[in-house]
């Protein structure tokens, strides 16, 4: 008989920045919270996309009131990736997006009808090997996503419930797994959908993610975008607890690792306490645990040179790049939805 994996441990403990050690990646940031400054950022990692291009994205439930602004992702597709598709999967838990119908009539009113949208298992499960895993072998993803030659991670960066937060590892490891098999896989024990959590459930989140980008690699970056980040993932939809941390910018990277830490970074040196309530939130789940697998897994770096393209590429740190940042969320005009986000 096999014997079980053992999870690795410390995901409720941040590691500073100086206290890592081994290579560096680029990281990109932008304060500019708008279609041009998505454009701007994604223009410094889409030299390595070529041929039918996914957009990964978290269309979210029905009124979602924090996913990223469509008149974004219209503009960039518009613009730069005419040809480009956003890529979805069916829900694991029974919501909005459950069945493909389901999904079809929630992408209408949130928005997401301006350009194809392909719920890559709609038409079934692929799998694809996961090298040096200790919890998979391979991973169940929608069938569809094998028809792309390059991905685009497109992530609203957040809290999550389980995952503690949601960066690009999130939305590709339980975004691609399909609905029935990967999810259940990532999530659940024979006695419980849910009974995979803290250390194991960032691990297997992780392999998840693996699969994928070892798939399409080197065609593969990654945009991580900071605001209205709500401790409450997308899945939660207008149920989402109401945001209480201000947002902060825009993110790319061609490593996936150094772009969900730099994020991770940049939460924990708000001023004020900005950053606290999703501080707890990553903690009290042991979501940092996704960080330190993604390492061993040798997925990425967790040093990297952060570039402001706002002021001429200077090196910044992250603190540096947070310091102005004012502890108070305050809603943009971009908001459509407003669930129980508190207006202004």
């Amino acid at each position: 008989m096999a014997v079980r994996p053992i999870p690795g441990g410390n995901g409720d403990k941040y590691v500073p920045y100086d206290k890592r050690s081994g290579d560096k990646s680029i990281v990109f940031f932008t304060r500019d919270l708008s279609e041009e400054g998505m454009q701007k950022i994604y223009d410094r990692v889409s030299s390595v996309l070529e041929g039918r291009i996914a957009i990964k994205l978290h269309t979210g439930e029905a009124e979602g009131p924090n996913i990223i602004p469509r008149p974004w992702v219209r503009n960039l597709i518009e613009k730069k990736i005419p040809d480009g598709t956003i890529v979805e999967t069916n829900t694991y838990y029974e919501g909005s997006r459950y069945t493909t119908k389901q999904h079809r009539e929630t992408l209408k009113i949130n928005g997401w009808d301006f350009c194809p949208v392909d719920i890559t298992d709609e038409d079934g499960v692929a799998t694809l090997p996961i090298k040096g895993g200790k919890w998979f072998e391979e991973m169940h993803v929608g069938k569809n996503l094998l028809n792309y030659d390059s991905l685009l991670v497109l992530t609203h960066f957040k809290g999550h419930v389980m995952g503690g937060f949601g960066g690009s590892n999130k939305n590709i490891g339980i975004g691609c797994a399909d609905g029935r098999i990967g999810k259940a896989e990532i999530h659940s024990t024979p006695d419980d959908m849910w009974g995979i959590a803290e250390e194991e459930l960032m691990e297997r989140i992780s392999e998840s993610t693996k699969s994928v980008i070892d798939h399409f690699a080197p065609h593969v970056c990654y945009i991580n975008t900071m605001r209205n980040m709500s401790v409450s993932c997308d899945c939660e939809g207008k149920d989402a607890q109401p945001v209480v941390t201000p947002d902060i910018g825009l993110l790319a990277s061609l490593d996936i690792l150094s772009c969900d830490n730099a994020c991770v970074d940049l939460i924990y040196n708000l001023p004020k306490g900005g950053g606290k309530d999703l501080i707890e939130r990553v903690e009290t789940r042991h979501g940092l645990r996704q960080l330190s697998y993604m390492k061993e897994l040798g997925m990425g770096n967790d040093l990297y040179t952060l570039i402001d393209i706002d002021n001429g590429d200077k090196e910044i740190t992250a603190a540096e790049a947070a310091k102005d940042v004012e502890p108070i969320w305050k809603p943009d005009k971009y908001n459509v939805f407003w669930g129980k986000n508190k207006r202004r």
